[in-house]
């Protein structure tokens, strides 16, 4: 049985998608069968961090309704165990029929490892949609202040909902902005109130591997954020990797 994974964040400009594929493709990359489910309706763009902007995807809404069976999720064309579906774009996530979603993840488990479910900025009903389907959370934060009083809202609201396995990972860090804020990785942990999954460093090859159209890991594997979302797939499976805090204080 495999689980589903929301991938959340409380406000735009985290990062969260990037996170999102990359940690993704790094579980494909270690030998695990990845879903990912671009949940942010009307305005997907999962497809491009995965490398898959020129695929044909099908739409979860797609799926969901019985138009088309799971088993069509579109392949990626280099890492044949990660199938992706894209966000509909004619409609809003409330018209989403929730039965018919958390049907769509249950089956989806038991064909895949990890489904990952890219949730949109915001609480809104995309929010739901993929928090409320979800065996555990990853809330991706920033490290300025607005995106760490918006985690800490966000991780009140899942809590509220019954969500008690959420980890927190703190992405885009650049050490000499923390520094003149003299803010601590442990700062975040604090005021978002949640255990750390993991640290991802600003990285200029996200955007460039995005310009090509390649994921990532695949485009500089050496890189920052690389590594970074390779560390977080190992402890996403179990793996007690350690969080390197020092380097980005």
């Amino acid at each position: 049985m495999g689980e589903a994974i929301a991938v959340i964040s409380g406000k735009g400009g985290t990062g969260k998608t990037s996170f999102c594929a990359g940690v993704s493709v790094a579980l494909a990359v270690s030998g695990r069968k990845i879903l990912c489910i671009d949940c942010d309706v009307g305005l997907r763009n999962l497809d491009i961090p995965l490398g898959m902007s020129d695929v044909g995807a099908l739409s979860f809404r797609d799926v969901c309704e019985g138009g088309y069976p799971l088993s069509r999720a579109s392949v990626h064309p280099q890492f044949g165990n990660l199938s992706f579906l894209t966000a509909p774009m004619n409609c809003g996530a409330e018209e989403i029929d929730p039965a018919g979603f958390a049907e769509m993840i249950r089956a989806a488990r038991q064909q895949f490892d990890y489904v990952l479910l890219d949730a949109p900025a915001g609480m809104d009903a995309g929010f739901r949609l993929a928090s409320e389907n979800a065996d555990r959370c990853v809330l991706v934060t920033g490290s300025d202040p607005a995106s760490i009083r918006d985690a800490g809202h966000t991780a009140e609201t899942l809590e509220l909902m019954g969500k008690h396995h959420v980890r927190l990972v703190v992405n885009r860090i650049r050490p000499k902005m923390v520094a003149a804020m003299a803010l601590t990785v442990d700062d975040v942990m604090d005021q978002a109130g949640l255990p750390l999954l993991g640290i991802v460093p600003e990285d200029p090859n996200i955007t460039f591997a995005a310009a090509f159209g390649k994921p990532l890991l695949s485009y500089k594997k050496r890189s920052g954020a690389a590594t970074a979302f390779d560390r977080i797939a190992r402890r996403i499976e179990g793996v007690p990797v350690r969080i390197p805090i020092r380097k980005f204080k």
